[in-house]
C-alpha cells in the first residue's frame, strides 16, 4: 500500500512538471507604425528573441510592424479590446492614454539632448506610476528624436512663420497650441495625406525628425531646413497592465530591465541616424534655414512659453510644469557651473 502511495505521488510529480513545461506562453501581440528593416524594428525584433529566451519561451511577443494594425488610435483601441497588447508610441499615442506626458513635446522646452535625458530619468516613475494607474506598463522610452520644420519657402525670421501653409498632425493638441503661438492656422490632416497635399501645394511646411521626412519621402518636396529644432519628440513601448499581470513575477522584473536597456539602445540609434538623415537631405539639395540667433532664440522660447501656457488645464496641471521647469532651471544652472 505504501509503495501504492509512492508510485500515485511520483505519478503526480511527474505530472505536474510536465504540465508546467507544456504551459501555454504568454503572447503579447504588438504593433508599431516602424516599418520592417528599421533599426527600430531589428531592435525590436532582438528585444523579443531575447526575452523567449531568457524566458523560456513563456513570454512570445508577435510583432505588427509598419501601421497594419493600424494608427495609434487604432492600436490603442484594439489593445482596449484585447485583440493586441502592447506598442511602440510617438507622443500622440501616450498622450491619448495620458495627457500630461505630453509636456515632454512641447515646442522649445529642451536646448540638448543631455536635458532631454535629465528629464527623461527624473520623472521616469512619475510617468511609469501614472501610466500603470490607466492600465499600461512602461517598458521603455523610445525617442523619435528632434523635430525640426521643413519648408517650400525661404524665411528669414520667426515672424515670417505667420505666412506658410503649415501641416499639422490631425488631432494632436500640442501641434495645434505651438502653431496658434506661432501666430498660424495650420491645416490639419493626417499623415498619409501630407505627401500628396504638398505636391499639390494645399500646405507648404510640414515637420518631423529627418529619418521620418526621408521614410515619408517629404523631403522630396521641400526646399529648406530651419536649423532650430521645433521640439524633441518622445516614444515609449508599453503593454496593457492585464497582458502584465499574466507574466511571472520575475520576468515582469525581466521584461522591465531588458526593456529600458534595449530602447536607451534604440534611442541612442535613433539620435545617430536622424544625424545622418540631416546630412543625406542636405546633400540631396536641402538648405538650412539659420534661424538660430540670440534673439530668434528668445522669440522662439517666448512661443514656447505661450504653447505651454495654452495647453495648462488641458493636459497637464501647473504643478506638473513647475516641477519640470524647476528642475531645468537647476539642472542648467550646474551645468554652467561644471563649464566654467
Amino acid at each position: 500500500m505504501i509503495r501504492f502511495k509512492i508510485g500515485l505521488f511520483a505519478l503526480f510529480l511527474i505530472f505536474t512538471v510536465f504540465s508546467a513545461s507544456q504551459a501555454k506562453p504568454v503572447i503579447i501581440k504588438f504593433a508599431t507604425l516602424a516599418p520592417d528593416g528599421t533599426a527600430w524594428m531589428k531592435l525590436m525584433r532582438e528585444f523579443a528573441d531575447t526575452i523567449k529566451t531568457k524566458t523560456n519561451g513563456e513570454v512570445v511577443f508577435k510583432i505588427y510592424p509598419g501601421g497594419i494594425q493600424g494608427d495609434e488610435k487604432d492600436v490603442l483601441r484594439k489593445i482596449r479590446i484585447n485583440q493586441l497588447q502592447g506598442g511602440g508610441f510617438t507622443g500622440l499615442g501616450m498622450g491619448v492614454i495620458l495627457p500630461e506626458v505630453r509636456i515632454l513635446d512641447t515646442p522649445f522646452l529642451f536646448r540638448n539632448k543631455d536635458e532631454v535625458d535629465f528629464i527623461i530619468n527624473k520623472f521616469s516613475d512619475y510617468f511609469a506610476s501614472n501610466f500603470e494607474k490607466k492600465g499600461f506598463v512602461l517598458l521603455g522610452w523610445a525617442e523619435v528624436g528632434y523635430v525640426y520644420i521643413y519648408t517650400k519657402k525661404f524665411i528669414r525670421s520667426p515672424d515670417e512663420f505667420k505666412t506658410l501653409k503649415m501641416w499639422m498632425w490631425e488631432g494632436d493638441p500640442v501641434a495645434e497650441a505651438t502653431f496658434k503661438a506661432f501666430g498660424l492656422n495650420p491645416i490639419p490632416l493626417s499623415i498619409t495625406d501630407v505627401l500628396t497635399s504638398l505636391q499639390t501645394g494645399l500646405i507648404d511646411a510640414v515637420y518631423t525628425s529627418p529619418m521620418a521626412c526621408i521614410a515619408l519621402q517629404w523631403f522630396t518636396k521641400v526646399n529648406y531646413i530651419i536649423d532650430v529644432p521645433l521640439t524633441n519628440s518622445t516614444g515609449a513601448v508599453l503593454i496593457s497592465k492585464r497582458a502584465f499581470k499574466k507574466i511571472k513575477p520575475e520576468y515582469q522584473t525581466l521584461l522591465k530591465e531588458k526593456g529600458f536597456a534595449f530602447f536607451r539602445k534604440l534611442t541612442e540609434i535613433s539620435r545617430s541616424d536622424n544625424s545622418e538623415s540631416l546630412k543625406m537631405m542636405r546633400k540631396n539639395g536641402l538648405k538650412i534655414l539659420p534661424l538660430g540667433s540670440p534673439e530668434n532664440l528668445v522669440k522662439f522660447q517666448e512661443m514656447g512659453d505661450k504653447a505651454r501656457m495654452e495647453l495648462l488645464g488641458k493636459l497637464y496641471d501647473r504643478e506638473l510644469l513647475d516641477k519640470i521647469q524647476t528642475a531645468l532651471r537647476e539642472y542648467r544652472k550646474q551645468a554652467s557651473k561644471e563649464t566654467e
